[in-house]
């Protein structure tokens, strides 16, 4: 009977430990801890993905914004004015702004000299047309600058919508149009100023002419009283009956 409970005593020994054998072989601690490393880095990997689609969002939504078009166009107003003050000059009555054009009408009206058989009528009607020319001129003048003046309450409501859409632009796309614009308009208004300054100095440049042609005119009217050189010879002359 000893032996027979020895015997039961080793089976159940023998059977306790095959089973604490088979525990330890399921839980590996080292397959465990292996697990939880690669499943740290896979989470860290996916986080760093979630931040990188974040990122491309923003790029994204700063592309669109960049290439958000600016809701103003001020060009066709910057052109129609320029062309009112074009039409201005080409509309202009008298010597013309055209070079080819002017140079023989200048000739032709203020000549260095008139030849000796001018009539005293056609010097009477040069002279008229260059009075004709000299007021064109200031009148000329005188528009562009009313019309500058026009202009100018245009230009400053142009240049206060453009300031306002720079300073809320939403991208650099908004910015620079804006910007392009602004330059557009001070490109208008230089040119206008040139305009100006060469009607002014048309108008100045024929007043100091005019004498200059008409003191040609009065040497030829004084040559023709005067004759070409003969002297006076006096002569008694009678009056009342040879008294």
């Amino acid at each position: 009977m000893k032996k027979s409970l020895f015997v039961a005593l080793v089976v159940l020994f023998t059977g306790l430990t095959s089973v604490a054998h088979a525990q330890w072989a399921v839980f590996d601690g080292a397959n465990f801890s292996q697990n939880i490393l690669t499943a740290g880095h896979t989470l860290q990997q996916i986080e760093n993905q979630i931040t990188q689609l974040q990122n491309e969002a923003t790029m994204l939504e700063n592309e669109a914004r960049n290439l958000k078009g600016l809701n103003l166009n001020t060009l066709p107003q910057i052109l129609n004015l320029l062309s009112t003050t074009d039409l201005l000059i080409a509309q202009s009555q008298g010597l013309a702004f055209n070079v080819s054009r002017m140079n023989p009408t200048f000739a032709r009206y203020y000549p260095q000299s008139y030849a000796a058989g001018t009539s005293l009528a056609q010097l009477t009607a040069d002279s008229q047309t260059r009075w004709t020319y000299s007021r064109s001129a200031v009148q000329t003048a005188m528009q562009l600058q009313a019309q500058a003046t026009q202009n100018a309450a245009a230009d400053e409501a142009t240049l206060s919508s453009l300031v306002n859409q720079s300073q809320s632009a939403a991208g650099a796309l908004q910015a620079s149009q804006a910007t392009n614009q602004l330059l557009s308009l001070i490109a208008r208004e230089l040119m206008q100023e040139q305009q100006l300054r060469l009607t002014q100095d048309r108008a100045a440049a024929l007043a100091q002419a005019y004498p200059i042609a008409a003191q040609t005119g009065s040497l030829t009217v004084r040559q023709q009283f005067v004759g070409t050189g003969v002297q006076y010879t006096p002569r008694t002359v009678s009056f009342y009956n040879g008294n």
